[in-house]
């Protein structure tokens, strides 16, 4: 019996053994192939940014004079004014080693602005429309999230919103137009997003 036990224990004690070991090697080989990666980016030179994706804000589009007596809109407003005369884009889901070897590493520190000025855009755009929504502009907020969706956003509130703004004007149909969008995004909250589409959609039948 007791030989049975000792044999168990040594099986087991050589399975965590070798598991641990060839764990430790896959990571060992997974922080070479990011040093070597990383090595490779920061040895990228500049390059030409004319082909970037840069959004431009339909400030014209925007309702600008609505609420204008609360100030947390006027907040909003001076923030998109402030975001249409700079360059935006959208790189959500890309490394900063990701943006080096397609970009350049020089253009790093260019790059990042221009994707925090993406994402303080969807953010005020998101808390600008369901300020809105909940001041019974629905119209205008569904306009401004709709523009949002447009950019690749993943702010999941967005899509929400406008899902049950699309129920309540009666075209439910319309929240397929989104899936396309939702289902291409490059962030780790593509698959919420696509359940918050779907929950709607099964919510509307």
């Amino acid at each position: 019996m007791n030989f049975i036990i000792n044999a168990s224990v040594l099986i087991l004690s050589a399975a965590i053994f070798f598991y641990l070991k060839s764990h430790k090697k896959s990571d060992s080989s997974s922080r070479e192939a990011f040093w070597e990666r990383e090595l490779a980016a920061n040895s990228t030179r500049r390059k030409p940014l004319d082909d970037l994706d840069y959004i431009t804000i339909p400030v014209e589009e925007f309702p600008m004079s609505l609420l204008e007596d609360v100030p947390k809109v006027d907040d909003y407003k001076q923030i998109i004014l402030s975001l249409s005369e700079l360059p935006i884009v959208n790189f959500t889901g890309l490394t900063n080693t990701e943006l080096k070897l397609r970009y350049g590493a020089p253009n790093l520190d260019l790059l990042i602005r221009y994707d925090q000025n993406y994402t303080l855009l969807v953010r005020t755009l998101q808390q600008w429309a369901q300020l809105l929504y909940d001041s019974g502009y629905i119209e205008e907020a569904c306009h401004m999230l709709e523009f949002s969706v447009s950019t690749g956003t993943d702010v999941s509130s967005t899509y929400r919103l406008l899902c049950q703004i699309y129920q309540e004007q009666h075209t439910p149909e319309k929240i397929h137009s989104l899936y396309p969008i939702a289902e291409t995004l490059n962030s780790a909250m593509q698959k919420t997003i696509v359940r918050i589409l779907q929950e709607s959609d099964q919510s509307s039948c």
